[in-house]
């Protein structure tokens, strides 16, 4: 009888350890799930802003090409050629007009250019000379300058376009809170999407277009005063005595 008793036994507590064995043990802090992965590209994320970030895709793909096209020209107009000046200097004291235009026309720049039509009108008062310097100058900084009013349009309505984004999005929000019945996050988030994806974007392409206008007219400026300072020096080398 004692025997049969210590086998139940045995056999109750085999039982009850391989119970507990097969139980997770509590230990006071609960275990994170971990989260699958979300890759969200650059694409899938701008999708996201609706329709309003077509506009502002055209906008930001006109900018870049006024931006790199501008660039292009005037790294070309800038080049400084540093024998021009001391060459058209000999000509002129030796009376070689013709040679002294010829070179200005091959060095084809709105310094040489500008310097041209002074050399054209040799023999007139230094206030027509000066005068029709001033105006080829104006007329190739006004080549130099093509379209830089694009970046500036562009850089003042790509926010607006962002802000109707924006718009839109809350309306959206507000629709589909009024369709749910509710605020969850997961009714509203397809509206906050929009929203900040339109805003976000709206402002990068006004900044690109708002940095590449001014960098641009920077340069131009810089240009400007370059060919100030070169027609200052022919009308210098005209007020000295011809050989």
């Amino acid at each position: 009888m004692l025997s049969f008793i210590l086998q139940i036994g045995n056999t109750v507590a085999a039982t009850v350890a391989e119970t507990l064995s097969s139980q997770p043990v509590t230990t006071g802090i609960e275990t994170v799930t971990e989260l699958p992965p979300n890759h969200l590209s650059l694409f899938e994320m701008v999708s996201k802003g609706g329709v309003i970030m077509i506009p502002l895709a055209i906008l930001l793909l006109i900018s870049i090409y006024v931006m790199i096209e501008r660039i292009l020209v005037i790294s070309k107009a800038d080049k400084k050629n540093s024998t021009l000046m001391p060459s058209l200097k000999d000509m002129i004291l030796n009376g070689n007009l013709a040679n002294a235009r010829n070179l200005c026309k091959s060095v084809n720049s709105p310094e040489s250019l500008m310097i041209e039509q002074g050399i054209s009108r040799i023999g007139q008062n230094m206030l027509e000379i000066r005068e029709a310097m001033n105006k080829k100058a104006t007329a190739e900084l006004s080549h130099l300058e093509k379209n830089l009013g694009v970046l500036n349009i562009i850089g003042r309505i790509a926010p607006m376009f962002g802000f109707i984004g924006t718009i839109i999005g809350v309306i959206k929000i507000f629709y589909d809170i009024s369709l749910a019945k509710t605020v969850e996050i997961e009714v509203i988030s397809s509206g906050l999407y929009q929203k900040m994806i339109t805003s976000g974007g709206g402002l990068v392409v006004g900044v690109i277009a708002f940095v590449g206008y001014h960098l641009i007219n920077t340069r131009i400026d810089k240009l400007s005063n370059r060919m100030e300072e070169s027609q200052i020096e022919f009308l210098d080398i005209l007020n000295e005595p011809s050989k």
